[in-house]
């Protein structure tokens, strides 16, 4: 109505606009994966990994850090977590900027539905970040900033369609729900 159009001119008045998520596609090829059961939180030795070492080699993964564990390597040590498999393809995708809880949810259904037709893939993973410097962190609660301002959560959804919810908060955070 009204208000919408004063609130545009007051947008392209001031020469603000919207922006839209950059998204970016790339293709990891022959990634050491670790070998999840959905039934198994804390794994089982040779034939599970833990959800603490899905959680930190993902990290890894998203940030593009070298998991080869080198004893050359200055940067990093990590590597994937035992039992593990190489899978020949995996594909990630990686939106950023600010997108509405329900469009995560759409995307979360969507990722649901990509079990739908035989698939070689056992497990897939959405994580979402907030921004570091968000007023609120989960619920109402104002989000504490120290040192990292951490602030994200993980669903690892199995092919059957259990699925684990990993989330993490700083250590001036309350935790979520």
């Amino acid at each position: 109505g009204a208000e919408g159009s004063t609130l545009m001119s007051y947008f392209s008045k001031n020469q603000i606009e919207a922006l839209k998520p950059k998204i970016t596609f790339s293709t990891l090829r022959d990634l050491q994966c670790p070998l999840l059961q959905s039934n198994e939180l804390h794994g089982k030795p040779e034939e599970s990994c833990s959800t603490e070492e899905l959680f930190e080699w993902l990290g890894a993964v998203l940030n593009q850090v070298s998991l080869d564990n080198k004893s050359s390597s200055f940067l990093s040590t990590c590597c994937c977590p035992q039992p593990n498999t190489v899978v020949e393809k995996a594909f990630l995708c990686t939106i950023t900027g600010f997108i509405i809880p329900e469009k995560i949810i759409q995307l979360l259904e969507q990722l649901c539905c990509y079990f739908g037709e035989p698939k070689l893939a056992y497990w897939l993973t959405l994580t979402v970040h907030g921004f570091a410097d968000s007023p609120v962190s989960w619920r109402e609660s104002e989000h504490g900033f120290h040192k990292g301002g951490e602030n994200l959560y993980n669903f690892v959804i199995f092919r059957n369609l259990d699925y684990w919810l990993q989330m993490a908060v700083g250590t001036n955070d309350d935790c979520p729900p």
